[in-house]
């Protein structure tokens, strides 16, 4: 795989160069509630402007339906690399239409421009290959080289990450370059103990990563909502608790391979429960109770781990070598039921681990709950796109880079 710094040594004043970032931020409105992912690919733009050339990043932001929806516009994204670059940052207010042409002609040496959102274009998420590669050689016509940096999208089987790059000299981005790094040495050279934490919502979420982790950790850590259907597989009950009924048959599987593989497979000892789930917008109180795991009332839904289980996870993480975290241990959005959460990333900053947060919501977490992001080993900008490296599948942006 090309590396940026190949490509600069080789000369990019005075060239196109279209960015593939990832600028898929959260927005409140218009304004960004979580730049990280932004200032993940400034050394990237940066790099290749003071070296001259004329730099096209482009994006996709939410779930457009293949038409222009100002509710996803990239235009508060495009302002904030703006202030990170210190620069005017041009934006052309479509894809590879009228404005996006004259946007890039317009660009000089050392200039940046960002185009709208790329899936308001229904060729850059098709899945008929003709379409998505027919709106790939539109993008290549604005410009002379390619250089992949959005990790949060090299999953994706889209125009702009997998079609563009085998239209244009292509290499990798800082980012990129970065998180395949870490990402090896979650899956080649592991140091051990080696820790798992999984959270968020869904067992159906982490199927795979569980199935490929068991063969590789030497312990897992499992909370959030996917933990319900783990305790009802174990005969508990779970009440009105998130549950994947149709999971329980993988977890049991899952469950009995930790025990024939030796691999620690930890579970709640106690969970915070309300009588409803909180509200986000108000934050007014939810008035929660700590019960044991095996004794959640049947009119109660767990919303985090209790804080014996804190304990027990954050003494797990404390001797440990390596630390991979993906998702959330509650409804961590909401103060009540934060702690968990907030004990998971503290336990990382105070374990001498090399630690890796794995994007999506741990990511958002950490910077929401205020911890200092240099305190860990790396917090990726890619959840989906960590989770499937882990798994082992081939992910189509980092197969398009290679040479």
């Amino acid at each position: 795989m090309k590396t940026i710094d190949q490509l600069l040594a080789e000369g990019v004043a005075g060239k196109r160069v279209f960015v593939r970032a990832d600028l898929n931020v959260p927005l409140d409105g218009t304004t960004i509630t979580d730049d990280g992912r932004i200032r993940a690919v400034v050394p990237t733009v940066a790099a290749l402007a003071e070296a001259g050339a004329r730099v096209v990043v482009a994006s996709h932001l939410g779930r457009p339906k293949g038409a222009p929806d100002p509710a996803f516009s990239l235009a508060p994204a495009a302002a904030r690399l703006g202030e990170l670059l210190g620069a005017d940052v041009a934006f052309a207010t479509d894809t590879v239409g009228e404005s996006a042409r004259a946007t890039v002609a317009g660009l000089t040496d050392g200039q940046v421009a960002v185009l709208e959102n790329l899936r308001f274009n229904p060729g850059e998420t098709s899945k008929d290959d003709a379409e998505r590669d027919a709106f790939a050689d539109e993008l290549a016509a604005l410009a002379d080289l390619y250089v992949g940096d959005g990790f949060g999208a090299v999953h994706r089987k889209h125009a702009s990450v997998w079609d563009l790059p085998g239209k244009l000299p292509h290499a990798a981005g800082y980012l990129i370059a970065t998180e395949v790094e870490v990402l090896r040495k979650l899956t080649e050279d592991v140091q051990r103990p080696y820790t798992v934490v999984l959270g968020g919502a869904k067992v159906s979420d982490k199927l795979g990563v569980i199935d490929h982790l068991l063969q590789k950790a030497d312990r897992i850590l499992i909370g959030g909502g996917m933990a319900y259907t783990f305790l009802k597989t174990q005969g508990h009950e779970v009440g009105i608790s998130l549950l994947q009924e149709d999971q329980v048959g993988a977890c049991e599987t899952y469950l009995r391979q930790a025990r024939e593989r030796g691999v620690e497979l930890v579970l709640p000892v106690d969970v915070l429960v309300a009588p409803e789930f909180p509200d986000l917008k108000t934050k007014a109180p939810a008035n929660p109770a700590v019960v044991a795991a095996d004794a959640i009332p049947a009119d109660q839904e767990g919303l985090d781990i209790g804080p014996k289980t804190r304990e027990l996870f954050a003494s797990k993480i404390a001797d440990s070598a390596t630390v991979f975290w993906n998702g959330p241990m509650g409804v961590f959005e909401h103060p009540d039921f934060a702690e968990g959460t907030q004990a998971v990333a503290q336990a990382l900053v105070d374990s001498p681990a090399f630690s890796v947060v794995g994007g999506g919501d741990s990511a958002a977490a950490v910077r929401i709950l205020g911890f200092d992001e240099k305190a860990f080993g790396h917090i990726s900008t890619g959840g989906g796109a960590s989770l499937e490296y882990l798994e082992g599948k081939t992910l189509p942006g980092l197969a398009a880079l290679e040479d």
